[in-house]
């Protein structure tokens, strides 16, 4: 506790926000901006964020964690030091040069403030953005895109997997991607097929008209970007694994990402999950089940951001999990279902080199339920404050994004 530094608190009002000491990431009332960008990947399973972002000054880490803790900074496979007190798992070394050029930050003890250990409700609340209720129409990422100014476009909002999201549950218009290869084929483009459903909905007027040529258009839209040839020649697309089974990431989704980002502008948000963080055995410590998920979602984010350039300066990318581990290992080399997490903030305006969250240490009576670590910061609070500062966001919109969320001076992030 005595090593935190609190940063400069900002005044809050209303459903205001800052984050303290950092110029420009407080909520505000100006218009949307159409060229920033977001991106968010969902870790399903529960990714353990005591062994992605490692308290390894705390003394009571090891003690925790006799087979699964990773060692100090210099040691074998040990973790790359962020700031003397945290390090980042060795596995994600390829993220290292945003921590140090101040485009990656962190939030610890960051999530939902639901206490459920259940995936699917985790989850959920997660995705619907109302944590603790169960029958929600809409996911976040919906509500937001009928708040962000409407381009002409089919392409404003992608989901990378075979089918839609939670997350983007609800009205607004979102296309899919999962590829292989070259265009993707459905059954639609058969000529034949495609004249029937054409003469089924082509003259009429009602939503389910609407819905169809909405997605055939998208569906076309997609394919003449990536259709498009390279700057360097071309290139075949690779799917991208973006389901709840797939066990790691692909080895070329960052790849995929960047050339849906290039080769098609008006792209302004996506979103991508993987499955397999769910580490209740054989965790490993720097090398192991954990590393082995971590080390191609590093690449991955390594390639999306080296391949979209300049356009990495717009763009924000946060990584979330339903929820974290416990302090604790089990008795199978592993952890199991916990409460806080850590959050990931990348990108040209992100206040990074910085580990944020209310930071308590892992003492027993500082645990949630003696076991787990608490949630100190809700995690609407940091996408919040993203949409604000990056997308610009207005408060009135945030409070229809986020309908049962309302900041406080609990809010405030502080320096870790």
């Amino acid at each position: 506790m005595d090593r935190r530094e609190f940063l400069k608190a900002l005044a809050l009002t209303g459903c205001s926000l800052a984050m303290p000491g950092l110029s420009g990431w407080a909520l505000n009332n100006a218009s949307p901006k159409a060229d920033k960008k977001l991106l968010v990947i969902f870790l399903r399973g529960g990714v353990d964020g005591l062994n992605v972002v490692v308290p390894y000054g705390d003394s009571n880490y090891k003690s925790l964690r006799p087979t699964i803790a990773i060692g100090h900074p210099g040691t074998a496979d040990g973790v790359l030091d962020l700031d003397g007190h945290f390090g980042l798992h060795p596995a994600l070394e390829a993220l290292m040069p945003y921590w140090k050029d101040g485009s990656m930050g962190f939030v610890h003890a960051c999530g939902s403030p639901d206490e459920t250990r259940s995936h699917f409700d985790a989850q959920d609340y997660m995705e619907s953005g109302i944590p603790g209720k169960k029958i929600v129409p809409s996911g976040w990422m919906n509500r937001l895109i009928v708040e962000l100014p409407k381009k002409n476009t089919n392409l404003q909002a992608l989901s990378f997997g075979p089918i839609l999201p939670r997350i983007f549950s609800g009205p607004g218009q979102v296309a899919t991607v999962s590829r292989a290869n070259g265009p993707e084929k459905m059954i639609l483009d058969r000529p034949v097929v495609a004249k029937a459903f054409e003469q089924m909905y082509g003259s009429r007027q009602d939503e389910l008209a609407k819905a169809f040529h909405d997605g055939m258009a998208s569906h076309r839209e997609i394919n003449k970007a990536l259709e498009a040839p390279d700057a360097a020649g071309g290139q075949d697309m690779e799917q991208v694994v973006a389901n709840k089974g797939a066990p790691n990431p692909s080895k070329t989704f960052g790849k995929q990402l960047a050339d849906i980002f290039n080769k098609d502008g008006t792209t302004q948000i996506a979103f991508v999950d993987f499955g397999g963080w769910d580490t209740h055995i054989n965790e490993g410590t720097g090398k192991g089940q954990l590393a082995n998920h971590l080390r191609p979602l590093a690449a991955g984010l390594n390639d999306f951001i080296t391949g979209i350039g300049p356009i990495y300066q717009d763009t924000t990318i946060l990584v979330m999990s339903e929820f974290g581990r416990t302090a604790h290992e089990n008795g199978n080399g592993g952890t199991d279902h916990g409460h806080g997490n850590v959050m990931w903030m990348l990108g040209g305006g992100v206040p990074g080199g910085k580990v944020y969250g209310r930071w308590g240490g892992l003492n027993t009576s500082d645990l949630h339920e003696k076991r787990d670590l608490p949630t100190t910061t809700d995690f609407r609070s940091v996408i919040s404050t993203v949409l604000s500062n990056q997308l610009q966001v207005a408060s009135p919109a945030l409070a229809r994004v986020f309908p049962d969320f309302r900041q406080t001076n609990k809010d405030v992030l502080v320096q870790a």
